[in-house]
């Protein structure tokens, strides 16, 4: 048996206290451990119980640990795991502490789901796809994934993929039509959504085409490529420079109704 001999506060740590055994520092302790085991001067105290004192000590701790991290946003089981496993909280006593923090509802992966699918689907462009992969790397199970997807209705995702449509259109506003309209459906299926909401959002999203402006885009394309190929006989640099406008895009009757032309300015 041994005697607390001492209980000094911490100097640096607000609620924490050092405790001392027959004279010598022995181990720490949080407030609420030292009220739990009514800890005082002159109490005795065997192996046993300065084992389960030191174990709800680790336990307090890690508790503190687990609600600092989620003070500052919502986190999942996994997150949490994994932030006390970096500061070497036993697998013990995680698993206590995630218990505890789930009957509290401080820790609730459905309502993480929830509130992430939500608020995705509020501020990005992202589609289910995207969604999953993202919930499944944050430890969420496949049907608390299904249930929180269900925040973001069909129509909801089709009015998103619209708005994104509308973004790649702009981006690629120099590119032919035809390529255009191919960046449009490959960023939708990049961004995540699905091919049904994909073929939804196609089927009402028709950009005016500017024909003056395609027009352009052909003339200067064209223009490019002939110069590229002019190493080769005519026959040849005209099936050349045919293919590569076919490759960006442009159709092959107009390419080459502007290589022909090019063709006949340089004869002139």
């Amino acid at each position: 048996m041994k005697t607390i001999t001492a209980i000094e506060a911490q100097k640096h740590h607000a609620h924490r206290f050092n405790v001392y055994l027959n004279g010598e520092y022995a181990f720490p302790v949080s407030e609420q451990v030292l009220v739990d085991f009514t800890l005082h001067k002159g109490q005795e105290l065997d192996t046993t119980q300065i084992e389960q004192i030191t174990a709800a000590d680790t336990t307090s701790r890690a508790y503190s640990q687990a609600l600092d991290y989620l003070s500052h946003q919502l986190r999942t089981t996994q997150e949490v795991q994994t932030a006390l496993r970096k500061r070497a909280v036993p697998p013990e006593i995680i698993e206590t502490v995630c218990a505890r923090l789930k009957d509290q509802h401080l820790l609730d992966d459905q309502e993480y789901a929830n509130s992430y699918v939500r608020t995705v689907a509020r501020t990005e462009l992202k589609g289910p796809r995207i969604i999953r992969q993202k919930l499944r790397q944050r430890g969420i199970t496949a049907t608390e994934i299904d249930q929180a997807l269900l925040q973001f209705p069909p129509k909801q995702r089709v009015a998103n993929a619209y708005t994104l449509a509308q973004k790649l259109t702009r981006r690629y506003h120099n590119k032919p039509i035809r390529l255009r309209q191919t960046k449009v459906n490959q960023g939708l299926m990049t961004a995540g959504f699905e091919r049904d909401t994909i073929t939804q959002t196609l089927a009402q999203f028709s950009p005016e085409v500017d024909e003056e402006h395609e027009a352009v885009l052909l003339q200067a394309a064209a223009a490019k490529v002939w110069r590229r190929y002019d190493r080769f006989n005519q026959h040849t640099r005209m099936q050349k420079a045919k293919q590569a406008l076919y490759r960006q895009g442009f159709p092959l009757d107009e390419s080459t109704f502007a290589l022909e032309d090019l063709a006949a300015k340089e004869e002139e």
